[in-house]
């Protein structure tokens, strides 16, 4: 795969970026009140941002391939 080397290194910056950055927001949104209800289930606040948060480090994961591999 052919790709500038400049392109390449935003690649992996952005990956790292998204493997840094959501990790912590997670344990936040954990901590958070509107996390859980009376009875400790999960709520729709919860669920939302597990989703947003598992797409983005998926995102996180291929965006580092990526720039891995047009390095290559």
């Amino acid at each position: 795969m052919s790709l500038p080397v400049g392109w390449s290194v935003v690649l992996l910056v952005t990956a790292a970026w998204n493997l840094f950055i959501w990790p912590q927001f997670w344990r936040r949104v954990t901590k958070d009140d509107r996390a859980r209800d009376e009875q400790g289930r999960p709520t729709a606040f919860f669920r939302v941002h597990a989703a947003l948060i598992g797409v983005s480090l998926a995102l996180g994961v291929a965006v580092g391939v990526l720039g891995l591999l047009t390095l290559l």
